[in-house]
């Protein structure tokens, strides 16, 4: 049964573990010029890119485009002040396949970044969201 709320604790020499509402466990390292687990910064990104990403590959999926790879890239600029909150995020998505519709990709990221994803709506407020796209057309077999 899931919890109803995630859990961080700290677990010395500046590591931190988190556990999801789901059960699942991650080291955050807030230590940054070690770099031996994402930061919370870092999550946040991801975040956004899986967020989109299960939107993306939905709506791709429902339009019957042949996705033979897919993958986000998400780059972070933040602000000098403190609190160095994001000033502006890109997420460019390159998706591989068959033929794929470069409106039915503009659409999906659309839905995505407009309507569906709770991570850039909660973002949207103090960070601009800047996305792209890339179709790399799979060969023949």
């Amino acid at each position: 049964m899931k919890n109803p709320y995630a859990t961080v604790q700290y677990a010395g020499d500046d590591f931190f573990v988190a556990v999801s509402p789901s059960g699942h466990a991650q080291v955050i390292d807030i230590k940054g010029e070690r770099s031996d687990a994402p930061s919370p910064t870092e999550f946040l990104m991801m975040a956004l890119g899986g967020c989109t990403g299960a939107d993306v590959i939905s709506v791709l999926h429902k339009k019957r485009e042949l996705v033979t790879g897919y993958k986000i890239e998400i780059r972070g600029e933040r602000r000098e002040e403190h609190p160095r909150s994001f000033r502006k995020l890109e997420v460019k998505h390159i998706v591989r396949g068959r033929g794929i519709s470069e409106k039915a990709v503009a659409q999906a990221i659309q839905l995505s970044t407009e309507k569906y994803c709770g991570v850039a709506a909660t973002l949207r407020p103090t960070a601009e969201i800047v996305t792209s796209f890339e179709i790399q057309e799979e060969p023949q077999p």
